[in-house]
Protein backbone atom coordinates (compact mmCIF):
# COMPACT_ATOMS: atom_id res chain seq x y z
CA UNK A 1 0.00 0.00 0.00
CA UNK A 2 1.84 3.37 -1.41
CA UNK A 3 2.43 5.57 1.65
CA UNK A 4 -0.27 8.18 2.06
CA UNK A 5 -2.98 5.92 0.49
CA UNK A 6 -5.48 5.28 2.62
CA UNK A 7 -8.29 2.31 0.50
CA UNK A 8 -6.63 0.58 -2.07
CA UNK A 9 -8.04 -2.39 -3.72
CA UNK A 10 -6.42 -4.66 -5.31
CA UNK A 11 -7.36 -7.12 -8.32
CA UNK A 12 -10.75 -7.07 -6.98
CA UNK A 13 -14.07 -9.77 -8.64
CA UNK A 14 -17.11 -9.78 -7.66
CA UNK A 15 -19.55 -12.07 -9.47
CA UNK A 16 -23.49 -12.87 -9.04
CA UNK A 17 -25.53 -15.73 -10.53
CA UNK A 18 -28.76 -14.50 -12.77
CA UNK A 19 -30.76 -16.74 -14.06
CA UNK A 20 -28.38 -19.49 -14.54
CA UNK A 21 -25.41 -17.29 -15.80
CA UNK A 22 -22.55 -15.66 -14.00
CA UNK A 23 -22.63 -12.09 -14.13
CA UNK A 24 -19.36 -10.14 -13.57
CA UNK A 25 -19.45 -6.84 -12.06
CA UNK A 26 -15.63 -6.10 -11.30
CA UNK A 27 -13.21 -8.09 -13.16
CA UNK A 28 -9.66 -7.67 -11.24
CA UNK A 29 -10.30 -4.08 -10.52
CA UNK A 30 -7.77 -2.05 -8.86
CA UNK A 31 -7.95 1.71 -7.27
CA UNK A 32 -6.01 3.56 -4.36
CA UNK A 33 -7.54 6.36 -2.31
CA UNK A 34 -5.00 8.97 -1.04
CA UNK A 35 -5.94 10.35 2.44
CA UNK A 36 -7.40 13.84 2.26
CA UNK A 37 -8.51 12.75 -1.99
CA UNK A 38 -11.84 13.38 -3.22
CA UNK A 39 -12.43 11.83 -6.22
CA UNK A 40 -15.37 11.52 -8.70
CA UNK A 41 -16.91 7.97 -9.70
CA UNK A 42 -18.83 8.65 -13.18
CA UNK A 43 -20.08 5.70 -14.96
CA UNK A 44 -23.68 4.72 -16.62
CA UNK A 45 -26.60 3.45 -14.70
CA UNK A 46 -25.89 -0.64 -14.07
CA UNK A 47 -21.91 -0.20 -14.66
CA UNK A 48 -21.17 -1.62 -10.86
CA UNK A 49 -20.80 1.80 -9.17
CA UNK A 50 -23.19 0.48 -5.97
CA UNK A 51 -21.58 -2.75 -5.87
CA UNK A 52 -17.76 -1.54 -6.29
CA UNK A 53 -19.02 1.28 -2.84
CA UNK A 54 -20.53 -1.57 -1.04
CA UNK A 55 -17.24 -3.74 -1.91
CA UNK A 56 -14.73 -0.86 -1.08
CA UNK A 57 -17.62 -0.25 1.89
CA UNK A 58 -16.92 -3.64 3.51
CA UNK A 59 -20.79 -4.27 2.75
CA UNK A 60 -19.48 -7.17 0.46
CA UNK A 61 -17.22 -9.56 0.37
CA UNK A 62 -14.81 -9.87 -2.92
CA UNK A 63 -15.25 -13.42 -4.40
CA UNK A 64 -11.16 -12.33 -5.16
CA UNK A 65 -9.15 -10.05 -4.32
CA UNK A 66 -8.41 -7.49 -1.18
CA UNK A 67 -10.07 -4.52 -0.06
CA UNK A 68 -7.03 -2.28 2.36
CA UNK A 69 -8.30 0.18 4.49
CA UNK A 70 -5.70 2.23 6.30
CA UNK A 71 -2.75 -0.49 5.74
CA UNK A 72 -5.49 -3.52 7.41
CA UNK A 73 -6.19 -6.06 4.61
CA UNK A 74 -9.78 -6.57 5.15
CA UNK A 75 -10.83 -9.71 2.71
CA UNK A 76 -10.43 -12.09 5.48
CA UNK A 77 -12.07 -10.66 8.50
CA UNK A 78 -14.89 -12.16 10.14
CA UNK A 79 -18.26 -10.33 9.91
CA UNK A 80 -17.53 -8.93 13.55
CA UNK A 81 -14.33 -7.12 12.53
CA UNK A 82 -15.86 -5.82 9.64
CA UNK A 83 -18.95 -4.28 11.30
CA UNK A 84 -16.80 -3.03 13.59
CA UNK A 85 -14.11 -1.20 10.87
CA UNK A 86 -17.66 0.16 9.16
CA UNK A 87 -18.98 1.28 12.39
CA UNK A 88 -15.49 2.76 13.09
CA UNK A 89 -14.04 4.34 10.18
CA UNK A 90 -16.41 4.39 7.06
CA UNK A 91 -18.91 6.68 6.37
CA UNK A 92 -21.88 6.14 4.30
CA UNK A 93 -24.47 8.63 2.36
CA UNK A 94 -26.95 7.26 0.00
CA UNK A 95 -29.35 8.69 -2.88
CA UNK A 96 -32.12 8.08 -0.12
CA UNK A 97 -31.41 9.60 3.27
CA UNK A 98 -32.34 6.45 5.06
CA UNK A 99 -32.95 9.05 8.52
CA UNK A 100 -35.11 7.04 11.28
CA UNK A 101 -38.13 8.72 10.72
CA UNK A 102 -38.98 8.35 14.55
CA UNK A 103 -36.25 10.27 15.78
CA UNK A 104 -35.05 14.06 15.14
CA UNK A 105 -32.32 15.25 13.37
CA UNK A 106 -30.14 15.41 16.22
CA UNK A 107 -30.70 12.21 17.32
CA UNK A 108 -30.12 10.80 14.16
CA UNK A 109 -26.41 11.96 14.53
CA UNK A 110 -26.16 11.02 17.60
CA UNK A 111 -27.52 7.30 16.84
CA UNK A 112 -24.26 6.11 15.60
CA UNK A 113 -22.05 7.51 18.11
CA UNK A 114 -24.17 6.24 21.21
CA UNK A 115 -23.79 3.10 19.68
CA UNK A 116 -20.22 3.08 19.64
CA UNK A 117 -20.44 4.01 23.47
CA UNK A 118 -19.79 7.49 22.96
CA UNK A 119 -22.10 9.45 26.27
CA UNK A 120 -25.18 10.94 25.32
CA UNK A 121 -24.22 14.04 26.56
CA UNK A 122 -21.09 14.21 24.34
CA UNK A 123 -22.90 12.69 21.44
CA UNK A 124 -25.30 15.35 21.38
CA UNK A 125 -22.72 18.37 21.71
CA UNK A 126 -21.01 16.75 18.62
CA UNK A 127 -24.16 16.30 16.51
CA UNK A 128 -25.19 19.77 16.92
CA UNK A 129 -21.82 21.15 16.07
CA UNK A 130 -22.10 19.03 13.21
CA UNK A 131 -25.67 19.79 11.85
CA UNK A 132 -24.93 23.95 12.45
CA UNK A 133 -21.18 23.08 10.19
CA UNK A 134 -23.95 21.09 7.55
CA UNK A 135 -26.58 24.49 8.05
CA UNK A 136 -29.31 22.70 9.82
CA UNK A 137 -28.62 23.39 13.35
CA UNK A 138 -31.90 25.25 13.48
CA UNK A 139 -33.49 22.06 12.77
CA UNK A 140 -31.97 20.13 15.01
CA UNK A 141 -35.28 19.02 17.01
CA UNK A 142 -37.18 18.40 13.82
CA UNK A 143 -38.04 15.15 12.43
CA UNK A 144 -37.38 13.50 8.65
CA UNK A 145 -40.83 14.22 7.94
CA UNK A 146 -40.35 18.18 8.94
CA UNK A 147 -37.26 18.51 6.77
CA UNK A 148 -37.29 19.85 2.90
CA UNK A 149 -35.01 16.91 0.99
CA UNK A 150 -32.16 18.83 0.95
CA UNK A 151 -32.19 19.72 5.24
CA UNK A 152 -32.44 15.64 4.91
CA UNK A 153 -29.46 14.87 2.81
CA UNK A 154 -27.34 17.25 4.36
CA UNK A 155 -28.69 15.88 8.23
CA UNK A 156 -27.56 12.26 6.70
CA UNK A 157 -24.08 13.66 5.73
CA UNK A 158 -23.50 14.81 9.12
CA UNK A 159 -24.46 11.37 10.24
CA UNK A 160 -22.36 9.50 7.74
CA UNK A 161 -19.42 11.56 9.73
CA UNK A 162 -20.67 11.63 13.28
CA UNK A 163 -17.50 8.45 14.40
CA UNK A 164 -15.13 11.28 12.24
CA UNK A 165 -14.42 8.08 9.90
CA UNK A 166 -11.31 7.80 7.69
CA UNK A 167 -13.48 7.75 4.66
CA UNK A 168 -16.77 8.88 3.17
CA UNK A 169 -18.27 6.82 0.55
CA UNK A 170 -21.28 8.25 -1.33
CA UNK A 171 -23.85 7.09 -4.13
CA UNK A 172 -25.19 9.15 -5.86
CA UNK A 173 -26.18 11.76 -2.25
CA UNK A 174 -27.67 14.65 -4.96
CA UNK A 175 -29.62 12.42 -6.99
CA UNK A 176 -32.75 13.01 -5.47
CA UNK A 177 -32.57 16.92 -5.43
CA UNK A 178 -33.18 19.65 -7.92
CA UNK A 179 -30.46 20.99 -9.23
CA UNK A 180 -30.02 24.08 -7.11
CA UNK A 181 -30.37 22.20 -3.84
CA UNK A 182 -27.77 19.60 -5.40
CA UNK A 183 -25.20 22.05 -5.58
CA UNK A 184 -25.65 23.62 -2.04
CA UNK A 185 -25.89 20.29 -0.69
CA UNK A 186 -22.51 19.23 -2.50
CA UNK A 187 -20.90 22.51 -1.15
CA UNK A 188 -22.00 21.52 1.98
CA UNK A 189 -20.44 18.26 1.62
CA UNK A 190 -17.07 19.25 0.01
CA UNK A 191 -16.64 21.79 2.74
CA UNK A 192 -16.95 19.22 4.90
CA UNK A 193 -14.59 16.67 3.52
CA UNK A 194 -11.95 19.59 2.55
CA UNK A 195 -12.10 21.08 6.05
CA UNK A 196 -12.05 17.70 8.04
CA UNK A 197 -9.30 16.21 5.87
CA UNK A 198 -12.15 13.16 5.40
CA UNK A 199 -11.21 10.80 2.09
CA UNK A 200 -14.36 10.77 -0.29
CA UNK A 201 -15.46 8.39 -3.37
CA UNK A 202 -18.31 9.65 -4.17
CA UNK A 203 -20.60 8.12 -7.03
CA UNK A 204 -22.53 10.77 -9.39
CA UNK A 205 -24.01 11.42 -13.07
CA UNK A 206 -23.91 15.34 -12.25
CA UNK A 207 -20.66 15.62 -14.20
CA UNK A 208 -20.32 19.68 -13.00
CA UNK A 209 -20.01 18.65 -9.35
CA UNK A 210 -17.70 15.59 -10.72
CA UNK A 211 -15.00 18.19 -12.56
CA UNK A 212 -14.85 19.99 -8.81
CA UNK A 213 -13.38 17.15 -7.03
CA UNK A 214 -9.37 15.72 -7.26
CA UNK A 215 -9.65 13.14 -9.59
CA UNK A 216 -12.59 11.28 -11.67
CA UNK A 217 -12.50 7.46 -12.15
CA UNK A 218 -15.04 5.47 -14.61
CA UNK A 219 -15.79 1.27 -14.69
CA UNK A 220 -15.43 -0.35 -17.86
CA UNK A 221 -15.64 -3.71 -18.60
CA UNK A 222 -15.63 -4.40 -14.81
CA UNK A 223 -12.20 -2.38 -14.16
CA UNK A 224 -11.65 1.08 -12.93
CA UNK A 225 -10.17 3.64 -15.03
CA UNK A 226 -9.64 7.17 -14.59
CA UNK A 227 -11.48 9.54 -17.21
Amino acid sequence: MAAGTILQLTNVGRRYNEIGRELTILDDASFSLGKGEMVALVAPSGAGKSTLLHTAGLLERPDNGDVILDGRSCGSLSDEERTAIRRNDIGFVYQFHHLLPEFSALENVMMPQMIRGMKPRVASERAQQLLDYMKVGARASHRPSELSGGEQQRVAIARAVANAPLVLLADEPTGNLDPVTAAYVFEALEALVRQSGLSAMIATHNHELALRMDRRVTLKDGKITTI
